[in-house]
């Protein structure tokens, strides 16, 4: 399959989408196209590369719901509807039924450059949409609330909840995510500052957990401090298994890509370990990959699989959370960079295609919205 699709499939409406995503789902699947553990990581040789045949996904036909995205970063629904962030326009977009964008509003005072930018953002239950953005000042988390009905929505007035977190034109992390104890969660670059990640003072190389108006929890592992875990290098994907586990993709440097169960309080390594290292003190990964097979990005559980959205890799991964050392690899290199993956309200997959990024090459249609229901 091509990277690009017809033009019949481009303005799929979300409910005409879920029935055809259920009926290709019920044709018999195929093998999948890798399966690595935390130690072979290597890919099958004649991995493909972007745009060309790839192998059978044994996922289905990925249905195409929007097209013609700018450097989408996060998807995030309030209610039904989805909302999307792009990180160089700054733009907040909701996406109507029959796939077509529109600008809900722009978050000010962005000031992004490299991987900066308009980044992460998810929903709270009172329907408030979070932001996590790069400002002068460094990167910030914002708060605002949406007016109007569904093809009519208004982003409010910009309530800053955190900032004066690191920033530079990489290593940003970004991602906005609300656990199971109604905490928000936020991970953290270094900034490209290696010292910032084991620095419990600094907010950079975390992942951080605070109350939707950005305190400081009670129960926090360090007293006074917003830090959930640290030794960090650029953490960009959160999920949380049925029993409440928490899961957080990192990006490493040049060895190892890694998947990491977090716990309060603890240190997983960076900058003086990356990866499986097996040293008193750090936290190990429960698998790693080769950064040119990964760069891994957002993730989402759905029926106790992760699935992880990988950009240089241009891979979906999904990995069993009975047993986190295996993986299986789908759609591989048909798509291209993979940013972002959310479970839909009416519970397709969908994913962020980040070909405009300025890293990828474009196809005619990117980038795009994919949904899908795994077999």
């Amino acid at each position: 399959m091509s990277r690009t699709r017809s033009s019949a499939a481009t303005f799929l409406g979300l409910s005409l989408a879920a029935s055809i995503l259920l009926s290709s789902c019920t044709t018999a699947p195929a093998s999948p196209s890798q399966s690595s553990s935390q130690q072979s990581a290597t890919p099958t040789s004649g991995h493909p590369s972007s745009g060309s045949q790839a192998p059978a996904s044994g996922m289905g036909t990925p249905a195409t719901i929007s097209t013609g995205l700018g450097a989408p970063w996060s998807v995030a629904f309030l209610n039904d509807t989805p909302l999307v962030s792009e990180r160089d326009s700054s733009r907040i977009l909701e996406v109507a039924s029959d796939g077509s964008t529109r600008a809900i509003g722009t978050v000010a005072g962005v000031e992004g450059a490299g991987e900066g930018g308009l980044l992460g953002i998810a929903v709270d239950g009172q329907g408030r949409l979070y932001a996590y953005s790069t400002a002068a000042g460094g990167n910030r988390i914002q708060r605002f609330a949406i007016s109007g009905k569904p093809g009519a929505l208004a982003l409010g007035q910009a309530e800053t909840i955190l900032e004066d977190i690191p920033s530079a034109s990489n290593h940003n992390g970004g991602r906005l995510a609300f656990g199971p104890d109604g905490m928000l969660y936020a991970t953290t670059g270094d900034a490209g500052q290696r010292t910032l990640a084991q620095d419990l003072g600094s907010l950079g190389g975390k992942i951080l957990r605070m109350t939707p108006d950005g305190d400081v929890p009670q129960d926090n592992p360090f007293s006074g401090s917003l830090v959930y875990s640290y030794g960090h290098r650029n953490p960009q994907g959160l999920a949380w298994a049925a029993d409440g586990t928490m899961f957080a993709t990192e990006f490493g440097q040049n060895t190892w890509d890694e998947l990491n169960i977090i716990t309060a309080g603890a240190n997983y390594g960076w900058p003086t370990v990356e990866g499986v290292a097996t040293t008193d003190g750090f936290t190990d990964p429960v698998q790693q990959w080769k950064p040119d097979v990964a760069s891994p990005s957002g993730m989402a559980q759905r029926d106790g699989m992760l699935y992880i959205a990988n950009l240089r890799g241009e891979v979906l991964r999904a990995v069993p959370v009975a047993d986190p050392t295996t993986s299986t690899d789908y759609f591989v290199g048909e798509f291209g960079r993979l940013r972002d993956v959310t479970v839909a309200p009416n519970g397709p997959l969908w994913v962020l295609t980040n070909n405009t990024d300025g890293r990828g090459t474009p196809g005619a249609e990117d980038d795009r919205i994919l949904a899908f229901i795994p077999e």
